[in-house]
């Protein structure tokens, strides 16, 4: 075990800090004596240093699955700038040949990057399996139980991956998992010795808003005005990605002096890395995005989050409001609500997952292929969510669950009558149970909007039974109001530019030039 000292003096000398923040160097005891861990710390509290502190000290290598290209990228570049060259990120981006080349030096790396769907590749898994794979970390595990069901279900393989890199010790981070999503990870890991590091995830410096509106004109008209007055990085949250683009355009008309840009799922990688950048280096005032955008930023100055239309349950609400204020500062978080607001996370929540039809329809196609034993290559996937009108979601929901059950195995379809039967049933019955789950969180997050007591207390009671005392003004239930508000302001002192054409007839012309780039996630709609 390291020692406390020892401890401070690596936390110092590897990355400059000189004492550790609540629950780091906890956890990194724990983790360095081969404990499993489960680690929920708030947002913006440091949990990356939990691994890359380990990484640095202890032999081997610490594999850490990450859920988005931008984040990933954004952690590797910090630790290269900060002199950790040993650190990798395979994703989509690399060449052929700079895949190759990491995969022939992976002995060569400390620390390494990688997707839950890269860690399905077999030739990853046996090189890695080769080496001394000393930590295994899930980044944002909460993916695990608010993905792995249906969006992303290499979530749920992990525990196979565990395996098959030899058991190495398994942290998992979060910065919201109420003890129902702690289970949910811990089961699903297959780490039932695990043990909880559970600190409050209550944010002291950020006050809580939730302003009742007639309808959408009156939500554009708020932030409009907020905007005149505040001038402050900020984030839009929306769940639509038409109306995120819509009100990113609208507010780029109607304040000239900021810069405005929009994030979805509809965007390319790279103009979604491009406006991510962009918003870290001060070159964006304010983004109109979906819920992805935002997770694992380090970006301390963001003062207000607004929420355009309600999260899905209070997890996500928690999760994207911490992105406010991580240098300590006053922040805001406003919640726009109007009536009609239920009705698109209702129809969100209905469309996820395949119905009863859907799941009749694709047995009969699954029966007439066995017949002529048709293999299930990435092609015929494509082929069958088409002609079944299967979203992507919902066909990834069902290729899991039937390689699950032995229905589809290395491709191929094996016919048994009786647990074909069985299968169907159980999917019926999953299917209505993971919809009446998403209901009842949905439901949760209407009874915060409509409490008349402490939004503060509301916002957190699932998760820990106190909450410390607000720096600043606590909620609008308590008393807030925006006259009171005195946030720390930027000034508008660069300009951006879309090109670097757009710059150039700037210099030579005095031309305008507004950030239309955008970038994406995947709970939202068109």
């Amino acid at each position: 075990m390291q020692h406390t000292p020892l401890l401070e003096d690596a936390l110092k000398n590897y990355f400059q800090y000189t004492s550790f923040r609540t629950g780091q160097k906890e956890i990194i005891q724990d983790i360095l004596q081969g404990q499993d861990v489960l680690g929920i710390l708030p947002t913006g509290s440091g949990k990356s240093i939990c691994y890359q502190l380990p990484a640095r000290i202890q032999e081997g290598l610490t594999v850490v699955v990450s859920p988005l290209i931008s984040l990933m990228i954004d952690q590797v570049k910090e630790l290269k700038a900060n002199n950790f060259k040993e650190a990798v990120a395979i994703n989509s981006f690399m060449s052929p040949a700079e895949r190759r080349s990491v995969y022939h030096n992976l002995a060569s790396y400390k620390l390494l990057y990688v997707s839950p769907e890269i860690l399905q590749q077999t030739e990853l898994v046996s090189r890695l399996s080769r080496l001394d794979v000393r930590l295994f970390v899930i980044d944002e595990a909460h993916c695990i139980s608010q993905w792995g069901h249906e969006f992303r279900p290499d979530y749920l393989k992990l525990s196979e991956t565990i395996k098959a890199l030899n058991q190495p010790t398994v942290l998992a981070l979060s910065a919201t998992a109420t003890p129902e999503v702690q289970r949910d990870i811990i089961h699903s890991l297959n780490r039932p010795d695990m043990i909880k590091k559970v600190y409050p995830m209550d944010r002291e410096n950020i006050t809580f808003c939730v302003e009742k509106v007639v309808d959408d004109l009156e939500k554009t008209d708020l932030i409009i005005q907020l905007f005149k007055k505040y001038h402050v990085p900020s984030l839009i949250y929306f769940t639509s990605r038409a109306a995120a683009e819509k009100i990113a355009v609208l507010l780029s008309e109607k304040l000239p002096d900021r810069r405005v840009a929009f994030y979805h799922g509809g965007m390319e990688q790279m103009d979604r890395i491009s406006i991510q950048q962009q918003f870290m280096n001060d070159q964006l005032d304010i983004v109109c995005c979906t819920s992805a955008f935002g997770m694992g930023i380090n970006k301390p100055n963001i003062r207000l989050i607004i929420h355009y239309h309600l999260p899905l349950q209070l997890e996500s609400y928690i999760q994207e409001v911490g992105r406010a204020g991580r240098d300590g500062e006053s922040s805001v978080g406003l919640l726009l609500f109007s009536p009609m607001d239920a009705f698109i996370p209702t129809n969100m929540i209905k469309n996820e997952l395949p119905d009863e039809t859907d799941l009749a329809n694709l047995f009969q196609q699954l029966y007439w292929m066995s017949k002529g034993d048709q293999a299930i290559d990435h092609a015929t996937s494509e082929q069958m969510a088409n002609q079944l009108q299967l979203s992507e979601t919902q066909w990834r929901f069902f290729r899991y669950q039937l390689e699950k059950h032995g229905i589809i195995k290395n491709n191929h379809i094996f016919y048994q009558k009786e647990n074909w039967q069985y299968v169907m049933e159980s999917l019926k019955n999953l299917i209505k149970e993971r919809t009446l789950y998403k209901e009842d969180k949905l439901n949760e997050v209407l009874a915060w909007v409509h409490t008349a007591t402490c939004l503060r207390e509301g916002l957190y009671r699932s998760f820990q039974s106190t909450y410390r005392i607000p720096e600043h003004s606590c909620c609008s239930s308590c008393g807030f109001i925006w006259s009171d508000w005195k946030p720390v302001e930027t000034s508008a002192n660069q300009r951006y530019f879309s090109s670097w054409q757009a710059k150039l007839q700037d210099l030579l012309l005095g031309g305008d030039s507004m950030a239309g780039e955008y970038a994406g996630e995947y709970n939202e709609t068109k």
